[in-house]
């Protein structure tokens, strides 16, 4: 190799480098903006210690992204798809680490390693926690948590993309490295249109659930609260009991807004203008008939093993489904006492998720539909060798190359979750700590899947602060690589990303 060829290739990867600054302090400060509304929280209800620490907390997140994106960071012309995927996983890892420093400064949670996890949960959306008592937190930094979810829901980077064109930098490469489904899918021929269009139905969405909620036994701020987490299905909650402290109606109102936000979100902008385009989407009647199907089946499995058919068996049931299948993680049961035969159910609903293009975690309806259907296609290929089967989701063609595409991501998606079993078990072999086969298991499950409870001793009824640190260092890790759709975190660990 040549001096000039050593030279261009540390140049371009130098290059890359300030590029991927330059995004990614525009995105930590305008993380740091968010905390504003908490410190107004604080500053509202006068507690005047959190406000000083959520300030210093906005101020040197909104410094620390300046200075990355004036002085570090370079501007190009337009991101290619791996500066793309670079920018959007290096910015979750980034804005997880600044917006646990509202938790430290104020001396709620002062340990790193805890107020990174509750972050990291927080904007990935996963509502797993070290708190056994979140009232115990004053009103800015419940508004702060609930916040980092709300804004993790839709994609901080799709926020940014609706403002990137002001600082001269595409958006459509950061959408696809974030997208869940095969492509971005806009409303409009402008990317950073569609983003604003999506935030602003999003906004509208969640504002009319802080009214319904109101009209129940919540107050405005724990309306808001639940419903900033509620429509990112976080499962972030002002009480210990989640939502068991509540009235009826109140859970029932969360039960339909979950099932809302666990829809794609351009379907619902589409849907409502012309209502036919639900009927017409084969992944929002897979979405429907899988949330009905997982009632059906909790709910009778309940009233078979002793439940009775009260509304408050149904209720359950059903709250706990749309809960697991839309990976909120809100509870109003504890279903680490039910039957094992239901709790291995609901441990199989974690790997679902809701749909393509919404905030839900998991798998995603999409893939699952399109996993089954080639599946399918492969048994009768080996009954009918020169038969020619094309995989369909719904009366659409899926192309090969997205199928292959779909196989590898669960391929991923299993291989980590195995992985982060063993890596989690063997963590909890070596430290004081005691948690059986179960715990690990589906505390990775909840992680990848961004859930937030599993079971044993992080059920719902428990929290994560019994997990070792270096455990909550892996779940961290599993929650941003699952909220990412896998490939955006691997692909960092790519020696061909960071090549000219």
């Amino acid at each position: 190799m040549t001096g000039r060829s050593r030279t261009g290739r540390r140049r371009g990867r130098t290059f890359i480098l300030r590029q991927v600054a330059y995004v990614v302090g525009a995105v930590v400060g305008a993380s740091g903006l968010a905390v504003l509304p908490a410190a107004a929280t604080s500053a509202i209800y006068q507690e005047w210690a959190d406000f000083r620490a959520l300030v210093l907390a906005a101020a040197v997140t909104m410094a620390v992204g300046a200075f990355f994106w004036r002085y570090v960071g370079r501007r190009g012309s337009e991101l290619t798809s791996r500066e793309g995927f670079a920018i959007v996983g290096v910015s979750w890892f980034a804005i997880s680490a600044f917006g646990s420093l509202p938790y430290i400064f104020s001396g709620a949670i002062p340990d790193l390693t805890n107020a990174y996890f509750e972050t990291a949960s927080g904007f990935t959306t996963t509502g797993a926690s070290i708190l056994a008592d979140p009232g115990q937190l004053g009103h800015g930094l419940l508004m702060w948590r609930s916040l980092t979810q709300w804004v993790g829901g839709m994609g901080i980077i799709v926020l940014s993309v609706a403002i990137l064109p002001l600082l001269g930098v595409g958006g459509v490469q950061l959408a696809r490295a974030e997208s869940p489904g095969p492509t971005p899918d806009r409303l409009t021929p402008r990317f950073s249109q569609t983003a604003k269009r999506l935030w602003l139905l999003y906004a509208a969405i969640t504002f009319t659930q802080i009214v319904f909620l109101t009209f129940g036994d919540m107050n405005l701020f724990q309306s808001i609260a639940h419903s900033l987490t509620t429509m990112s299905t976080g499962g972030f909650g002002t009480e210990a009991t989640s939502l068991n402290s509540f009235s009826v109606y109140s859970q029932w109102v969360v039960i339909l807004f979950m099932l809302v936000a666990g829809s794609s979100f351009t379907l619902l902008y589409r849907g409502f203008r012309r209502p036919k385009a639900f009927l017409e989407s084969a992944e929002f009647r897979t979405y429907i008939a899988i949330a009905i199907g997982a009632i059906i089946i909790v709910v009778g499995g309940l009233i078979a093993t002793g439940g009775g058919w009260s509304e408050e068996t149904i209720r359950d049931g059903t709250f706990t489904s749309i809960s697991i299948v839309t990976t909120t993680g809100f509870g109003t049961a504890d279903f680490a006492l039910w039957v094992s035969g239901l709790q291995v159910f609901i441990v199989g609903l974690m790997f679902l998720g809701g749909m393509a293009g919404s905030t839900a975690g998991g798998v995603k309806t999409f893939r699952i539909g399109t996993l089954a259907k080639a599946a399918h296609a492969d048994l009768r290929r080996l009954i009918h060798p020169r038969g020619v089967f094309v995989t369909r989701f719904g009366k659409k063609a899926v192309p090969d190359d997205i199928v292959e595409s779909i196989q590898s991501f669960f391929l991923f998606y299993m291989f980590l979750f195995m992985t982060g079993t063993f890596l989690l078990a063997f963590i909890d072999s070596n430290s004081s700590a005691d948690l059986d086969l179960v715990t690990t298991a589906t505390a990775v499950a909840s992680a990848l899947g961004n859930i937030g409870p599993g079971l044993a001793d992080v059920g719902p009824t428990s929290n994560y602060a019994g997990i070792p640190g270096v455990g909550k260092w892996l779940l961290s890790f599993l929650m941003i690589t699952g909220r990412l759709e896998v490939f955006p975190v691997l692909l960092l660990f790519t020696p061909d990303l960071w090549r000219k």
